[in-house]
């Protein structure tokens, strides 16, 4: 059945005309998902690597096919209908600022791609101009290579031509051009001569990219602001520490609106994969990382609660004391995104922003500094 309006139409009164109530499936988005939702179709979401486990409970052969793994989903639904959890949709609105949050990560991937390819370019060809900044992919880098092409268009400054320069191009990084003058000088040679303009030309590309993508990224953060101040949670993720605007839009988006979706804290733990996951047979008992998450999601609450200690004292003691009983930084970072978790999970069930003074193990924590006050003599 072909996946365009017509063919969605007739997959839904097909299944509403065997009386179908339930259907299972491995992806929970998309026009498909869309279609069965609007069908008022109950929609179980079974993750493929689920469904690759299941396999072996109808065969031993463990061959991947559409139409078997369709009866497997299928038959899934009819016996063990209790075990499973129906998706629910979060609003349009989440929906839509996830898309944008998504979609700007994506780009900052591509730029820091797109800018370790510069400097790896650089390193060759022009060495000087990929270490006279402190970054490769900053605006005054970029308007430096695209005045400065070349070696031989470098050699051209001296130190008074690059204070001129600088100060017509409003740099304000703080190094004195003498000193960036001298980075120039103590720099490997670049290519010079007849092939010098073709590296150029690489060169010119590849800044043009970088351009491009830190414009597109600067737009898709204005919309993200924008949505983020319209959306009716914007208190609970916002009033977190060092969430700023992009980090409680991203928060926000990978955990939805939608309560329902997580009744427990523990179910939000889980699936953000910040809880460890235990494994026993006989008397072996191993604690380890747990590999089936949210990827997305975890990421999102393991970026912010690693940034937290540097704002919360709670935070930067707890991940203290995960350090000194030998966590590296990531395990630490997990430990505190459970930790944030909880409390974020509470917030987002009453609906009420972070409060530091409701805060008590914070306050626990804070009310030991002070000192005890001494006993009036009566």
């Amino acid at each position: 059945m072909p996946h365009d309006a017509a063919g969605l139409k007739r997959m839904a009164a097909k299944l509403l005309r065997a009386g179908v109530e339930q259907v299972g499936i491995e992806r929970g988005d998309g026009p498909v998902v869309d279609t069965l939702m609007q069908a008022a179709l109950v929609v179980f979401v079974i993750p493929p690597g689920q469904v690759k486990n299941l396999r072996s409970r109808y065969g031993s052969a463990g061959n991947k096919d559409d139409r078997f793994d369709a009866y497997v989903l299928a038959d899934v639904v009819r016996t063990d209908v209790r075990r499973l959890r129906p998706m629910l949709y979060d609003s349009e609105q989440t929906t839509a600022l996830r898309g944008s949050v998504r979609a700007r990560r994506d780009l900052v991937t591509h730029r820091v791609a797109a800018a370790n390819q510069l400097r790896a370019h650089l390193q060759i060809v022009f060495p000087a101009a990929a270490t006279l900044f402190a970054d490769i992919d900053s605006a005054i880098t970029l308007t430096f290579l695209g005045r400065f092409t070349t070696q031989e268009a470098a050699d051209w400054l001296s130190p008074k031509r690059l204070a001129v320069w600088l100060g017509s191009v409003s740099y304000s990084g703080g190094v004195d051009p003498a000193v960036l003058h001298a980075r120039l000088l103590a720099a490997p040679r670049g290519v010079t001569g007849e092939y010098a303009s073709l590296h150029a030309a690489t060169t010119t590309a590849l800044v043009a990219v970088l351009r491009t993508l830190t414009a597109q990224i600067q737009i898709l953060a204005a919309s993200i602001g924008e949505q983020l101040d319209a959306h009716p949670d914007a208190a609970i993720f916002t009033s977190l520490p060092r969430s700023g605007s992009v980090r409680a839009a991203r928060l926000l988006a990978e955990i939805g609106d939608a309560r329902g979706r997580f009744p427990t804290r523990d179910s939000l733990t889980c699936l953000a994969g910040v809880a460890p996951s235990t494994r026993q047979s006989g008397k072996v008992k191993t604690v380890t990382f747990r590999w089936g998450a949210d990827k997305q999601l975890r990421d999102a609450l393991c970026d912010f609660a690693g940034d937290s200690r540097r704002a919360n004292p709670w935070a930067a003691d707890l991940y203290a004391k995960a350090t000194a009983r030998g966590c590296d930084h990531p395990h630490a970072v997990r430990i505190l995104a459970r930790a944030w978790a909880h409390i974020i999970w509470r917030c987002w069930q009453d609906n009420v922003p972070y409060n530091p003074a409701a805060h008590g193990a914070l306050q626990t924590l804070l009310n030991q500094d002070q000192p005890t006050a001494a006993r009036p003599r009566g």
